[in-house]
């Protein structure tokens, strides 16, 4: 005997739903990874590079930054690349820092240069 399913709904079909990143395998190899590097050092180094001035925008987070640009040279991929990998992936945005998984992209391919040259040695 067969009994037919009803159509399958997701959370990701209807826009506005976001699936938190919490729920994550913590065994992942991008969650293990995310909790091996000193995010709170990062980010104090990080900042050393912005000026604060009235018209200032604020800068993306340093987690999102290094880890966006981890993700791209491990896996050897363009800026446009990246943006679409992290986009379609929720441990990826887990490891860049973002609370809830969403379809968008979390920054524009042309930020990537820009992190590049505020990342110093």
């Amino acid at each position: 005997m067969y009994k037919k399913k009803s159509p399958q709904t997701s959370m990701f079909e209807t826009p506005g739903n976001f699936m938190m990143l919490s729920g994550l395998d913590p065994n992942n190899r991008w969650v293990r990874m995310s909790k091996l590097i000193p995010w709170d050092l990062v980010e104090e180094k990080y900042a050393k590079n912005f000026k604060e001035t009235p018209f200032s925008h604020p800068a993306k987070s340093a987690r999102m930054a290094i880890g966006t640009q981890i993700i791209k040279e491990k896996y050897v991929l363009s800026d446009d690349e990246t943006v679409e990998m992290i986009t379609e992936n929720p441990y990826l945005q887990y490891f860049i820092g973002l609370e809830y998984f969403t379809n968008q992209a979390p920054m524009e391919a042309s930020v990537l240069t820009l992190f590049r040259k505020k990342i110093t040695p």
